[in-house]
């Protein structure tokens, strides 16, 4: 992962963390790579060694977002916090969302079909259960408690829902059950310069611009327990003018959402 793009970022991540991530990257093992501590950022680091071909190219977007983790990548990008400290904070990022629930307490699951009010309201109704990302027209992605996950799939599914898929995730991410996590991050966004952004960011939580330096560090701690409004991210972005989209990063997922939400935008990665 990263070899040739990402190697001397890795190295430079490596001093920063204290640990080789550069290894884990390069050679594995994978069981190591998928602890979420570790993917963070390793993901970040690489989407970042991405971003700097670019740059030096003078590209300048009208509008950065990213997925969850990626509004890390995004507000590097934006130039809100330096790649030192975002590669530092995602990984306590990941450690605090392993920590907030025992490892097989909690799941997640892939909706495809299915509308939002349904799924929002028969979470309700099961309870220790919540729609945590809106991806893409037809595709919901639920997160809690693993019995009440089970419970909802089987209502969700009697209700119209085509297809469940079970996420191979270490927590159940963007659901009230992070608070714990929710709560220490904020201690450590604390001890981070932020700045004013440079390029409006698109807040995961919001769906709305975020430029200034203490509404988005409050927005990236309400994200850690609130659900991830992708599709509504994409369709503010193309209302305001947006027709072309650059997924900066290792994978073609979100190339795949956008072309899901919106057929007549430009995409590539």
């Amino acid at each position: 992962m990263g070899k040739d793009l990402a190697e001397g970022l890795l190295d430079q991540a490596n001093q920063i963390l204290g640990f080789d991530l550069k290894k884990l990257c390069l050679e594995g093992p994978e069981d190591e790579l998928l602890k979420t501590e570790i993917t963070q950022p390793a993901i970040l680091t690489v989407s970042v060694a991405a971003l700097k071909p670019l740059t030096a190219h003078g590209s300048q977007p009208a509008a950065v977002a990213g997925h969850s983790l990626g509004e890390y990548s995004a507000l590097v990008a934006a130039g809100v916090i330096k790649f030192e400290a975002a590669v530092k904070i995602v990984h306590l990022r990941g450690k605090f969302m392993q920590e907030a629930v025992p490892v097989g307490e909690g799941a997640m699951a892939a909706l495809l079909g299915g509308d939002r009010e349904t799924i929002k309201m028969i979470c309700q109704e099961v309870g220790g259960v919540w729609p945590a990302n809106f991806n893409s027209p037809g595709q919901v992605v639920i997160s809690g408690k693993k019995d009440s996950v089970t419970l909802a799939g089987e209502k969700l599914k009697a209700a119209g829902v085509k297809k469940i898929i079970p996420l191979a995730v270490s927590a159940p991410f963007h659901c009230p059950l992070m608070q714990s996590a929710a709560d220490k991050l904020k201690v450590e966004l604390d001890k981070i310069e932020f700045r004013d952004a440079q390029i409006p960011v698109v807040a995961n939580v919001s769906a709305d611009y975020a430029t200034g330096a203490p509404q988005i560090k409050d927005l990236l701690v309400k994200q850690v327990t609130g659900a991830v409004l992708w599709e509504d991210s994409v369709q503010k972005m193309v209302a305001d003018g947006i027709t072309n989209f650059v997924e900066v990063g290792p994978g073609k997922v979100l190339s795949g959402l956008i072309k899901k939400i919106n057929q007549e935008v430009s995409i590539c990665s």
